[in-house]
């Protein structure tokens, strides 16, 4: 017999195998192109306002960026915010400062509301919807209220403080740190290293816990409903108490949720901007680097310093966002 006259096991002739190999690879190209121009729309969009800026921003942080002329001057613009003693280590310093202690506040208080109102108590429904509408409001609305409340003069939190026979503070206004107000209140002096955050810079820090917490809560509230209910029960039945079972089922098995929240926030204090603009304009201990890179970009026009700026804040929040990953990461219960 032939070769040409071979058959494969089910009785037809090798010489077909190569046509349905070139159908199937056309098949596949073709699903490929419809694939692809599905996807084309959100590409293009991806392309257009999420690539595109990226690389130009990173060619304008190479030059010397005014309306005229253009200079190309290289990593000179890195080399400046990098330099000891720039503006971009304060600002870095008060957006950590901001991080530190915005995080832990707010997790914190979220995480006890959510476990009060995961209870069976009356009315927690309009709780849960009274403490989430502050997320929903206008940033720059609810900020510019809050100015307002923090007054000296006509502001509602003196007049209460006033009433209470104490002495009205200065909030937003004062760059003093709130370690040296409570020591020179106690009569002590403080060295210049102790300070601690500037009174303006808590205050920013109470609004942002007003209007985030509500978010964190109703995040750990989905957390707590994800938690089996047949643990607590199995607990109880060997004689474990409340602080028990928090300490043991909840917050183990709650660890995704505050891992989760705990990424986001730090990355959304990192590029917080609305709302220290509209109540301090970044002054008295409250320039943080998104309020810096701001600046350079609006009020003296220094597009490409402004640029690197950005890019270099975009760079911490990757390297900060990487350590917890890898260290918080490792602590998840999953």
């Amino acid at each position: 017999m032939t070769a040409s006259k071979l058959t494969s096991p089910q009785g037809t002739t090798s010489g077909i195998a190569p046509s349905r190999g070139k159908r199937w690879h056309s098949r596949a190209i073709r699903e490929a192109l419809l694939a692809y121009g599905l996807l084309s729309p959100a590409l293009l969009l991806f392309l257009a306002f999420t690539v595109f800026p990226l690389v130009f921003g990173l060619i304008i942080s190479l030059y010397n960026w005014r309306i005229v002329p253009r200079e190309f001057i290289g990593f000179d613009n890195y080399t400046r915010a990098l330099k000891p003693g720039s503006e971009m280590w304060s600002a870095l310093g008060t957006t950590i400062a901001y991080s530190l202690l915005s995080v832990p506040l707010q997790l914190g208080l979220a995480l006890v509301l959510a476990y009060l109102l995961f209870q069976k108590i009356r009315g927690k429904s309009f709780f849960r919807v009274a403490l989430f509408m502050p997320y929903v409001t206008s940033t720059v609305a609810s900020a510019a209220v809050w100015a307002r409340l923090y007054s000296p003069d006509i502001g509602l939190i003196n007049q209460v403080l006033r009433e209470l026979g104490l002495r009205p503070l200065q909030w937003l206004l004062e760059d003093d740190g709130i370690l040296t107000l409570i020591a020179r209140g106690m009569g002590i002096t403080l060295p210049p290293g102790v300070t601690g955050p500037s009174l303006a810079l808590v205050a920013v820090i109470i609004y942002t816990t007003w209007v985030f917490v509500g978010y964190d809560m109703t995040i750990f509230l989905a957390g707590l409903g994800n938690i089996p209910t047949e643990l607590y029960e199995a607990a109880k039945i060997d004689g474990a108490g409340g602080w028990s079972l928090f300490r043991h089922i909840t917050l183990p098995l709650l660890s995704p949720t505050t891992f989760f929240l705990s990424l986001i926030t730090i990355i959304g204090t990192f590029k917080a901007f609305n709302h220290i603009w509209v109540m301090t304009q970044g002054d008295n201990g409250t320039l943080t680097a998104s309020v810096l890179i701001y600046r350079q970009m609006y009020e003296f026009q220094r597009a490409g310093y402004a640029s690197a700026l950005a890019f270099l804040l975009f760079t911490v929040i990757l390297i900060v966002t990487i350590l917890q990953n890898r260290v918080a990461g490792q602590r998840v219960n999953y």
